[in-house]
């Protein structure tokens, strides 16, 4: 599990790789959290072409980068599921709040 942090005219890319569980999903948080504060993007871009297994830690983990997001008017998009991960994203809500791209579609 980990991140790679790419920053590219105002989008911070995170390439997420591994599992997304409970412990995970913490360390991502606070080293993607770090990076947003820093850098203030307009958009950040959430990739989880890396990504094997995920639960519902990973829900969360985009809920909460969308709510910080939102509080300084910037987004959240999330690229690149798996396709046994988009049901899961789907199922939460995820896709009426950021913007989903397909792997076929993504840009990151």
């Amino acid at each position: 599990m980990g991140v790679q942090l790419q920053m590219k005219q105002g989008e911070l890319i995170a390439l997420l790789d591994g599992e997304i569980d409970h412990h995970g999903a913490r360390e991502l948080r606070e080293e993607i959290d770090a990076a947003v504060q820093r850098t203030k993007p307009r958009l950040l871009t959430l990739d989880f072409s890396g990504v094997q297994f995920m639960d519902s830690s990973g829900v969360g983990l985009i809920m909460g980068r969308y709510r910080m997001m939102s509080e300084w008017g910037g987004e959240v998009c999330v690229a690149n599921l798996p396709p046994r991960l988009e049901k899961l994203v789907s199922l939460a809500g995820i896709r009426e709040l950021c913007t989903v791209i397909s792997g076929k579609e993504g840009k990151a």
